[in-house]
């Protein structure tokens, strides 16, 4: 009986200590970005990936972004992926979103291979590198994978894992 009491402390101590550093990596990796709720992320980042929030403006758009990047060989880092929240007026629909990013991200709106794919009910586009969709008017969400690190499953897989948080 005398070791049952130092040994409940001790499991106690550790089931605490787990919790803590799970609570941590879950927010590390995830967690809430202005009102969207990031619910999966990539096998890709790892304990070697850094994430950074960002907050900007750009054509009358207020940009929300986290960037998970991680230590290149040899020097600098590769952004991993980027989940970005838009707000702004001009984002009326799926549409008015598409015709907003070539610009920004300046692609030929002619040439920029898009897909149709369901967004938990909302209609979006992804092509190789990203995925969006407007699920509200003046509001999109968009995720990159700029350098092609995560491909296309994973890509939709983060996409598909964002949910709404807090509703505006």
């Amino acid at each position: 009986m005398s070791f049952i009491r130092p040994l409940a402390a001790f499991l106690a101590a550790v089931f605490t200590l787990a919790l803590t550093t799970a609570a941590a990596v879950t927010d590390l990796r995830g967690g809430e970005l202005d009102g969207f709720s990031i619910g999966h992320l990539p096998v890709a980042i790892d304990d070697r990936t850094s994430v950074s929030d960002f907050e900007y403006e750009w054509g009358d758009v207020a940009f929300s972004s986290r960037v998970w990047e991680r230590p290149r060989e040899g020097g600098g880092a590769e952004v991993v992926l980027q989940v970005l929240v838009l707000r702004g007026d001009g984002l009326t629909d799926l549409d008015a979103l598409r015709a907003f990013l070539a610009e920004y991200h300046e692609r030929d709106p002619d040439e920029w291979e898009l897909t149709p794919f369901d967004n938990g009910g909302v209609p979006a586009l992804h092509g190789e590198t990203e995925a969006f969709w407007t699920p509200g008017t003046g509001v999109a969400v968009e995720v990159r994978d700029a350098f092609g690190i995560l491909g296309p499953e994973e890509l939709l897989a983060t996409a598909r894992g964002i949910t709404l948080a807090d509703p505006r």
